[in-house]
């Protein structure tokens, strides 16, 4: 047996350690060089990592791994910079593959089309022969084509489904743009990717996950949505050949047309699950959608729409919908956006009773009245917040201050008010919908200022006012909020604790000494998930060193970027 040493760092939370030794899955030891390898095998392998920063591995507690993977291989216009761009690279993709029947792909962003413009006209423009459907880039909306309306049969007398909005013009005819549910009317149509697909995207996704130093996430959405499949399969076929190298913790998909009913599915699938060594002990609740589409359920209405939308549940079938999960053993991973939403799953849970077996938790909490803030505590539920979003960016007000004015918009993402009440708090991306970098979520914590590097299409020489800083919360609350934080979701312990996973994420410099600019041009060097390196920048692990020998990271010459 030959452990691992990483020795000659600073290990985060230890004052006076500076070694830690990995055996198996399980982390060994932790203290001085002497005292450690007074524990480990003679033989082990020894890495200096002078000058570094030593971490648990991070965890993310909201993420979609599917979507993010397929957009490797499908029409991501993510990176465009307006309309314009997005048309081009859409034309581009489709010249390129000109046997797909259909055009799929996302990272489209509802400031492209404004208004009633009819997303449809320009996509016909550069796909006039083909169906198009593109996920918005907050995975709320779709764009597609007037080939794929005929498709699908939408027409200026097709009603609105329930949860959703078919977008139109002034004569009524749809623009080609469908917000929340409306999206499946599309949706259902997609040729479904083959599994050997899937799991490819799986793999795609934590493979660049463990780039970023992640060694666990919670999958945010296991089911079918926005003409996404659902990905238990690929996630049963792949953790039964043990392919799944992070540790994987899955939310159920909860469908709002349905009832109680569907408890029986969702206990077989968390069986499933199960069998072959996955948690699936959340259920995701969808109650309310985003601001930009005017489906977030607000307590005060939108300023410039009559649009006040209630939750996707009413408050009873809500409160039903968690009793009976919480009864049947599972946690809920609520979707809350708007003030309203998030008290009315505060209400459900408090109504379904305290319980230390369940670990609930609501995501995003863009706006939380003040009253709801110290129920966090005390209802034992977690606030699971995507700290990159809580930055003033120019899109935030030119989109933001007209639907919920200049107030609503300076008290978005009130970290440092729930820190302050008590509230434990798990930190996630929301990826693709935005950088799965813990380090640049973290900078804006910290500052509430964009992390430059996670938008390359801002200008460099953007320099905004902080967003609301009386909610700027400290760096170690949030490094906590990515580890320890999101790791009590899912059971998974994060810290360098000996008999603790062997999850361990080596920085390229010690960011608790440079401090919070140091974040955003920090980078991973080496992410070791349950003892197995997963992503080694330098190369340092291969080849592998001589017998009771050792490399130092400082020794080893850049790989170049993976």
């Amino acid at each position: 047996m030959t452990d691992l040493l990483l020795t000659g760092g600073r290990l985060y939370g230890w004052d006076a350690a500076d070694t830690i030794a990995l055996r198996d899955d399980r982390i060994l030891a932790v203290g001085s060089a002497s005292e450690v390898r007074a524990q480990a095998d003679p033989g082990s392998r020894v890495i200096g990592v002078e000058g570094r920063l030593v971490m648990p591995g991070f965890q993310d507690a909201h993420v979609h791994p599917l979507a993010a993977g397929l957009l490797e291989s499908w029409c991501d216009v993510s990176g465009a910079v307006d309309a314009a761009d997005a048309l081009d690279r859409i034309g581009a993709y489709a010249r390129k593959h000109p046997d797909r029947d259909w055009i799929v792909g996302g990272g489209v962003t509802l400031a492209f089309f404004p208004g009633t413009t009819s997303a449809a006209v320009l996509l016909d423009t550069v796909v006039p022969d083909r169906p198009v459907y593109l996920m918005g880039g907050d995975l709320h909306d779709v764009w597609v084509n007037h080939a794929a309306l005929r498709r699908a049969g939408i027409d200026a007398h097709t009603p609105d489904p329930p949860f959703g909005t078919i977008v139109r013009d002034h004569d009524g005819r749809p623009t080609g743009l469908l917000h929340e549910a409306a999206a499946g009317l599309v949706g259902r149509y997609i040729p479904a990717p083959e599994q050997g697909a899937l799991e490819d995207a799986l793999l795609t996704a934590q493979r660049y996950l463990h780039r970023h130093g992640l060694t666990a996430w919670q999958d945010a959405l296991v089911g079918p949505y926005l003409g996404l499949p659902d990905p238990l399969p690929a996630y049963l076929a792949l953790a039964g050949r043990g392919e799944l190298t992070g540790s994987v913790s899955l939310a159920l998909w909860w469908d709002p047309g349905r009832g109680l009913e569907q408890l029986d599915e969702l206990l077989e699938r968390r069986e499933q699950a199960r069998a072959v060594g996955l948690r699936a002990d959340h259920v995701k609740i969808m109650q309310d959608g985003i601001c930009e589409n005017r489906w977030a359920s607000l307590l005060s209405p939108y300023l410039d729409s009559s649009l006040a939308p209630p939750g996707k549940l009413t408050p009873a079938q809500l409160r039903e919908a968690v009793g009976g999960l919480t009864r049947a053993g599972f946690s809920v991973h609520f979707h809350a956006v708007g003030d309203r939403a998030v008290r009315e799953c505060l209400d459900a849970v408090q109504a379904a009773g305290p319980s230390p077996r369940h670990r609930h938790h609501i995501a995003h909490v863009q706006l939380v009245s003040d009253s709801d803030l110290p129920r966090f505590a005390e209802l034992d539920v977690t606030a699971n917040v995507q700290p990159l979003w809580a930055a003033d960016i120019p899109q935030m007000r030119t989109t933001y201050e007209p639907m919920l004015g200049t107030r609503r918009v300076d008290g978005q993402y009130p970290f440092g008010g729930l820190v302050n009440s008590g509230a434990r708090l798990a930190a996630g991306s929301d990826w693709p919908v935005s950088s799965p970098n813990p380090l640049w979520g973290a900078y804006v914590a910290v500052t509430r200022l964009p992390a430059l590097p996670s938008a390359p299409w801002l200008d460099p020489d953007y320099r905004p006012d902080p967003l609301n800083p009386d909610e700027r919360i400290g760096l170690r609350e949030i490094l906590r909020a990515f580890t320890t934080g999101t790791g009590h979701l899912h059971r998974h312990p994060a810290s360098l604790a000996p008999g603790n996973p062997a999850d361990v994420v080596v920085l390229d410099r010690d960011v608790l000494r440079e401090g919070p600019d140091a974040l955003c041009d920090a980078r991973v060097d080496l992410t070791v998930a349950r003892g197995r390196c997963v992503y080694d920048r330098l190369q340092v692990l291969e080849p592998q060193a001589p017998h009771g020998g050792g490399r130092s990271l400082d020794a080893v010459t850049e790989a170049g970027r993976f």
